[in-house]
């Protein structure tokens, strides 16, 4: 008996992987998003600006950040 392995602490590697895959989608996702989000403040006028309380200088802070921040 004292040969015996206890499987149940034995844990499979594919669960990890997944997370992490899923993980990595997410980051790239919500990365996409950004990079769109900032494509649709750089066509918008002063006035739209004004509209949504957003100066030039905070929408070209804004647009000079890589898509990943």
């Amino acid at each position: 008996m004292n040969d015996l392995q206890d499987v149940s602490a034995i844990s499979s590697p594919a669960p990890v992987r997944r997370h992490l895959l899923r993980r990595l989608l997410k980051q790239l996702w919500q990365g996409l998003e950004r990079a769109r989000t900032r494509r649709l403040l750089a066509q918008l006028d002063g006035r739209d600006l004004a509209d949504l309380g957003i100066s030039n200088a905070d929408r070209l802070n804004e647009m000079e950040k890589p898509f990943w921040r």
